[in-house]
């Protein structure tokens, strides 16, 4: 396609992706698949535009006023791949001395929150957390997240995946802590290969898999997933408890659940019984009450720890929506905590990076609950769970991860066991 001819598209798209009324991820593939002409490279320069935008939103825009035309053609020349070289014979002699200008500009000295693109509300507690911390989780948050793969020991062997991996051209290492994980260099094309294919290999970043690593499910045990979403972690909590036992997969949204359907086909696991709840109270819970030997519970969040993947959030989530997401995670959490039988294990989780939505809750049901639970230290769970450098992934009694720290999405997760 001609240069300017891509470029108006990219404008288009940002025009689409700014409303903030879809998921970035939902726009950007819906824009390219109704543009089925458009080549490999071409959908690649348009996407990588699009996560620049977002990721640098206040930065670019600042930087766009002193340009003229329209303001997503402007944004979508500052953040174009290769810069104005990627661009060709796009631009007009006005573009070229505005950019001109721009690269003057010291960045360095522009005010914090042209720097690190936060809004106001999330980098305050961030800053307040972090301390000097901060601006190296902004420098992490800028970057695309890596490419982890978790290995299904029910059908592989690590090292036989890496060597598999390696013969296709693939490079990748083990996963510095999950025993069960490879860091892919690069993200290649990974639904051609026979491992995916034949359910060898699950796409899952290593915080995600540290989660079910801490739930501990035993073989022949009974546990639930009680958020389980497309089912990730579910397909973790199968494999570990070596397709034996009852393995309920419960979420509210049975649409998520569907998309469990064809991996868990590719798994090879039969101890799995997903199910669409209508609200945490729903009568299912009641029927297992007192029953379930683990419950993990990845709770509904801001989703804010995986903003190297989803920049779009710290645009579209907001001070309000974060309230009655904490209203509901700790609804959640009284209600599956119900499950458990005496000895069992709770798991409360989230990819949120705020201590509203991680401490904060976890504390409040240590206040409520401490008489029937008891909690356990995350380092001490880690390492039954032959975890890797364990004491570098806690935060006093809890998991706590950070992509600037431990080159994973942001999560927390705090362990109790029922007295």
């Amino acid at each position: 396609m001609h240069p300017n001819a891509l470029l108006d598209l990219g404008a288009e798209l940002l025009r689409a992706l700014l409303k903030f009324d879809q998921p970035a991820d939902a726009v950007v593939s819906s824009f390219l698949r109704e543009r089925r002409a458009l080549g490999p490279r071409d959908r690649h320069a348009l996407s990588e535009m699009a996560y620049a935008v977002l990721r640098q939103r206040l930065l670019l825009q600042h930087l766009a006023q002193g340009g003229a035309g329209p303001l997503e053609r402007r944004l979508a020349i500052l953040a174009w791949p290769g810069g104005e070289a990627g661009l060709r014979n796009a631009l007009g002699q006005a573009e070229r001395d505005w950019l001109a200008a721009v690269a003057k500009v010291d960045r360095a000295a522009l005010p914090e929150r042209l720097r690190h693109n936060l809004p106001d509300w999330l980098a305050a507690p961030l800053q307040a957390a972090l301390g000097d911390g901060f601006w190296p989780l902004v420098q992490a948050l800028s970057q695309p997240a890596p490419l982890d793969l978790r290995v299904n020991l029910l059908k592989a062997k690590r090292d036989e995946v890496q060597r598999a991996l390696a013969a296709a051209g693939i490079d990748c290492a083990p996963t510095p802590h999950s025993p069960w994980g490879l860091r892919l260099a690069g993200k290649p094309a990974l639904h051609h290969l026979a491992l995916f294919a034949q359910g060898a290999v699950e796409v899952q970043d290593e915080g995600s898999q540290l989660l079910a690593l801490i739930t501990d499910a035993k073989r022949g045990e009974m546990v639930v997933d009680f958020c389980a979403g497309a089912g990730g972690k579910t397909l973790a909590l199968g494999a570990a408890m070596r397709n034996t036992g009852r393995l309920y997969a419960f979420d509210t949204s049975a649409h998520r659940l569907d998309a469990l359907k064809p991996r868990l086909a590719r798994s090879g696991l039969s101890n799995v019984h997903p199910a669409a709840l209508v609200h945490e109270r729903d009568e299912r819970i009641k029927r297992l009450a007192g029953k379930i030997d683990r419950v993990l519970i990845d709770a509904p969040c801001s989703g804010l720890g995986t903003l190297r993947r989803h920049p779009d959030l710290k645009w579209r989530q907001t001070p309000r929506s974060l309230a009655a997401l904490t209203a509901q995670q700790g609804a959640i959490l009284a209600s599956a905590a119900r499950l458990l039988k005496p000895g069992g294990r709770l798991v409360y989780a989230t990819c949120s990076l705020l201590e509203a939505e991680n401490e904060t809750i976890a504390q409040a049901f240590d206040a409520a609950h401490g008489a029937g639970f008891e909690p356990v230290p995350a380092q001490a769970a880690l390492e039954a769970a032959r975890v890797e450098q364990a004491e570098t992934l806690v935060s006093g009694p809890y998991l706590r991860l950070w992509p600037q720290r431990q080159h994973t999405d942001g999560f927390f997760a705090a362990v109790w066991r029922r007295r």
